[in-house]
């Protein structure tokens, strides 16, 4: 603007000079005030391209900064919904997880009260079975005795066998449960056994 306000004057320094006729002194004294300010006119010319050129490069540089932000902000953003994704599964993971864990310690609780039911249960038998094995023993020789019949535990289910040494002479036993009825298989074994003392 400074420089727009000298050619003015300038201008008007000449056309004082023209109209008035002044002296040559003040010609040239014009010319060279013309020239000085055509140097500063160039440059400010030369400065403000320089200016110019510097705030281009400034705002190229500042741009492609804006972009590679922009870039590196979608890849962060690219990682983080991936991160996010992964722990989302991972929690899933962890409640499936944690829902495992509670229904196999539930199992565990189960099958620690089955094995304490078996533990009593062994310990019940153990006791039932000291107590109650001498006087099977003593039921079973006692019938043995009686009956004088020895029986064959090998044989089918729904045989019975066995052999009465009766008084006079051994005599074998071979019933067949499905054919007989049991009051007859129980009739004729009592039959067997010697009622003379």
């Amino acid at each position: 603007m400074a420089a727009i306000r000298d050619m003015e004057e300038l201008s008007q320094g000449l056309l004082s000079l023209l109209s008035a006729n002044h002296a040559e002194a003040q010609q040239r004294r014009l010319l060279a005030r013309h020239g000085q300010i055509m140097e500063r006119l160039l440059e400010t010319q030369n400065g403000a391209e320089q200016q110019l050129r510097e705030i281009l490069e400034t705002e190229k540089e500042v741009a492609q900064s804006l972009l590679d932000a922009k870039e590196q902000a979608q890849q962060v953003g690219t990682e983080l919904q991936q991160i996010e994704a992964e722990l989302h599964k991972a929690s899933e993971e962890d409640a499936h997880l944690k829902a495992s864990l509670l229904q196999l310690s539930r199992e565990l609780e189960d099958l620690k009260e089955i094995q304490a039911d078996l533990e009593k249960w062994e310990r019940d038998v153990d006791e039932d079975t000291t107590v109650t094995i001498p006087a099977a023993m003593y039921v079973a020789q006692l019938y043995h005795r009686i009956s004088k019949i020895e029986w064959d535990y090998e044989c089918e289910p729904e045989m019975i066998k066995g052999i009465h040494h009766g008084p006079r002479v051994a005599q074998p036993i071979h019933l067949d449960s499905t054919q007989l009825s049991k009051k007859f298989i129980s009739d004729y074994l009592w039959s067997l056994v010697d009622t003379e003392w």
